[in-house]
């Protein structure tokens, strides 16, 4: 790998590329909050070849939002459980729009 290659992941959202620390001090949490979410399944982040956390900055995001959640007084797994909910939602909506857009362009021309 050289480092135009190395330097090109730092665009990537899903290149995990903070350690638990940073990734804590980032969001202004603890490490063992990012532990819950990832227990809760809410994230994933991937492991060094030593075993430590790595996230990327889409895993961030989630995070930020669920910590956002707890700060409103929402239990952790209830939180987690609600941006499952509105990760599926805007997905839902994403692909509602694609047959939309399909039914509009394969419709047939309407009667004059």
């Amino acid at each position: 790998m050289t480092a135009d290659d190395s330097f090109g992941r730092l665009d990537d959202d899903d290149y995990p590329a903070f350690t638990m620390g940073r990734a804590a001090e980032m969001l202004g949490t603890s490490q063992s909050f990012l532990r819950a979410i990832g227990e809760a399944r809410l994230i994933t982040p991937l492991r060094s070849e030593g075993g430590h956390r790595r996230y990327s900055r889409y895993q961030l995001r989630i995070a930020a939002r669920a910590r956002e959640l707890v700060d409103q007084g929402t239990p952790i797994e209830a939180a987690c459980r609600i941006i499952i909910l509105e990760d599926q939602l805007e997905e839902a909506q994403r692909i509602n729009a694609e047959y939309r857009r399909a039914a509009k362009t394969s419709a047939p021309p309407a009667d004059e």
